[in-house]
């Protein structure tokens, strides 16, 4: 059985349950319960009506954060040879062609992020078995498959972040850090609220939104009011 440490169940007695919040008291409360000694990821997991089996009902798009999500990605780019030192000035910290997708094939992954021009995908068609299940396969709806190289690891490396629905539904991002002001975070969670909205799956019948919850990494669960989010 899992034991919960005395921090935890001293920032959960912070929440009350059975109330939503609204996005101003979210944020006050979410950054006074996040008490580890480490700088934790804000979190935000909305739970949607949607089942992903269908193929009407899924979700992967991707939203940029005005204030980022507090963490620097390392950035791997699949170019044609003749694109590699716009890569490279633009801010790739992995850049390569048919060497590359060599290295990806025996497992190494030493990126958070892997962009592709339309020109090398065939090459990463057999490579679907090692990106796929850790979610680095390049793909036009997350924007990660570009003709723009420059613009597209701009905007990765400013707070451009993908984001899907999983198999039960939910949403789950990283919207920021706790040394973020409650400003930041608002704007950033605001931003990720109408991404999800604007993206809603013609497949949806009834109720689309459930619920949003936010919490700090090691601290509780904060629901809140979806109205205030309007």
């Amino acid at each position: 059985m899992r034991t919960i440490s005395k921090r935890l169940l001293k920032e959960r007695a912070k929440v009350d349950n059975r109330l939503l919040y609204d996005v101003t008291n979210a944020l006050k409360l979410v950054k006074a319960t996040s008490s580890a000694k480490f700088n934790e990821s804000i979190e935000a997991h909305i739970s949607l009506n949607l089942d992903p089996k269908y193929a009407d009902q899924q979700l992967r798009t991707t939203v940029i954060l005005p204030h980022g999500t507090g963490r620097s990605i390392k950035i791997a780019v699949l170019s044609t040879p003749d694109k590699i030192d716009i890569a490279k000035a633009a801010g790739a910290d992995i850049v390569g062609t048919d060497d590359l997708v060599e290295e990806i094939s025996k497992g190494i992954l030493d990126f958070d992020l892997l962009i592709a021009t339309p020109e090398m995908m065939p090459k990463l068609a057999k490579l679907g078995r090692v990106l796929g299940p850790k979610g680095l396969m390049p793909s036009p709806k997350a924007g990660t498959v570009s003709t723009d190289l420059e613009q597209t690891i701009k905007d990765f490396k400013r707070g451009k972040l993908e984001y899907r629905v999983d198999k039960t539904g939910i949403v789950h991002i990283s919207f920021g850090k706790k040394i973020f002001s409650e400003d930041q975070l608002s704007d950033n969670l605001y931003a990720f609220y109408r991404s999800v909205e604007k993206n809603k799956p013609p497949g949806v019948k009834g109720k689309y939104i459930k619920n949003l919850a936010i919490c700090s990494t090691m601290g509780p669960s904060i629901f809140i009011d979806l109205s205030s989010l309007v």
